[in-house]
């Protein structure tokens, strides 16, 4: 058995003398684990890191077993990331978050093609790829069987003015209609209703709104997607809500006082 073909490394852990079990995601063949010998040695420890961009090899005698990779470096995100430390936080959370969800060996070009969109697209700076981030989470959900419905309020039906998503059930309501359970719902981030709702032309979302995107992709992430496995969220998708957690009391922090002078 042998297949070649593009791939994501999302993870490397080293594995006897200097070896490492490397897990990758691909187009074709999804997230596909192998053991690449000499891969934690410092020749190769460069290619395997979590986020890079790779040509990989994997051969095995049987469709079933582990099998051998091999790799060349193709893009080196995780160095580029290097000096954005948030930057690195969201492409370490994106790796952690596609091996923990998706099945073994299952494909999902979607969640491929997306993830791929985002590494290469990393220079441009985290600010810049957050609520594409955040979409992408939801896209996973929804490759997984767990989509959240934003289409219309589960109350009145309406498609104006969605503000909340019930933990529960995962759909729309409207700020109306769930005023009176604000508590207990989440906030929906305007930047998940798509392109051609109504205020599409709003401001770009800042930090609020990135954590609030995080906080409800993560609640179902959690609860559907790790849960059943009986796994908690990977800890770089946690540092990285804390991360955004800390920027928007930081926004929130520099217009308080502006308001007071006010």
């Amino acid at each position: 058995m042998e297949w070649q073909a593009p791939a994501i490394v999302l993870s490397a852990r080293p594995h006897g003398e200097g070896g490492a079990i490397v897990a990758l995601l691909t187009e074709a063949h999804g997230r596909h684990a192998g053991l690449a010998k000499g891969g934690a040695s410092r020749a190769q420890a460069a290619v395997w890191q979590a986020g890079n961009l790779v040509e990989a090899r994997w051969v095995a005698r049987l469709a079933d077993q582990l099998g051998s990779l091999s790799g060349e470096l193709a893009h080196p995100a995780a160095a580029l990331a290097m000096e954005d430390p948030l930057a690195l936080a969201l492409l370490a959370s994106a790796c952690a978050v596609a091996e923990g969800a998706l099945p073994e060996r299952e494909p999902h070009p979607r969640a491929f093609h997306g993830l791929l969109s985002l590494i290469l697209r990393l220079p441009a700076g985290a600010p810049a790829l957050l609520a594409d981030y955040i979409r992408w989470e939801a896209g996973l959900l929804a490759e997984l069987g767990y989509g959240l419905d934003l289409s219309r309020c589960a109350a009145t039906g309406t498609a104006e003015d969605l503000a909340w998503v019930s933990p529960r059930t995962g759909r729309a309501v409207s700020a109306a209609a769930g005023e009176p359970w604000r508590d207990r719902l989440l906030p929906l981030p305007a930047f998940l209703l798509g392109p051609d709702r109504p205020g599409a032309n709003d401001p770009p979302p800042g930090p609020a709104e990135w954590l609030a995107g995080l906080r409800l992709t993560g609640h179902f992430l959690a609860r559907d997607a790790f849960a059943h496995r009986h796994r908690p969220l990977p800890l770089p998708r946690a540092l990285l809500q804390d991360r955004v957690a800390a920027l928007a009391l930081a926004a929130r922090s520099a217009v308080a006082p502006a308001e007071r002078a006010v």
